[in-house]
């Protein structure tokens, strides 16, 4: 695994080893060692299973009660993955980083506790997993939204064609939102 730091610290990109030939191709997605020597942790609570359509934008979300850390990837199908920074003390609070996560890069994105997470489907069907540090506690829950101006999100998919579920419309705007220390 090649794992890189982002512009945002702590949020890192990890890129698989893959080994493909006729048959298909095969790449590890999780291994213990090499992410414990990345400072990563092992103890996850839950793994997590979503599956989206094109267009679909899902987040901002965050707990600010329970805080999790997340290990995302897709397992099939293409997204565009975002990560904002929610820690007002931190210097680079209020930015974002977003990467390309597919099927065919294999790539994973780990998101520290403190940032909220976003993606938008670039592919007609996604198959998105997250492995979470802490179990998802619904009173903690909460949603900035997706296209919040002070945010500026560069997301690949038009404002007029996005989906976006009736809570996450319901979402803070960014100034306005209970956000960490």
């Amino acid at each position: 695994m090649n794992i890189q730091p982002t512009a945002l610290p702590g949020v890192l990109l990890i890129a698989p080893k893959k080994f493909s030939d006729a048959r298909g191709s095969f790449w590890e997605t999780y291994n213990q060692r090499i992410l414990h020597q990345a400072g990563l942790p092992t103890d996850w609570k839950q793994d997590n299973t979503s599956v989206s359509f094109r267009n679909v934008v899902r987040g901002i979300h965050y707990q600010i009660t329970q805080p999790q850390g997340k290990l995302v990837r897709v397992t099939y199908g293409a997204v565009y993955d975002v990560a904002i920074d929610l820690r007002r003390s931190s210097a680079t609070f209020g930015r974002y980083v977003g990467f390309d996560l597919s099927e065919e890069n294999g790539s994973m994105l780990w998101i520290p506790p403190g940032f909220g997470h976003g993606f938008a489907v670039l592919s007609e069907r996604a198959g998105f997993a997250y492995k979470v540090t802490d179990y998802y506690l619904p009173s903690g829950e909460r949603t900035i939204l997706w296209n919040d101006p002070t945010l500026a999100i560069a997301w690949p998919v038009a404002e007029k064609d996005a989906i976006v579920s009736a809570k996450d419309q319901q979402g803070s705007r960014f100034s306005e939102a209970e956000v960490f220390s």
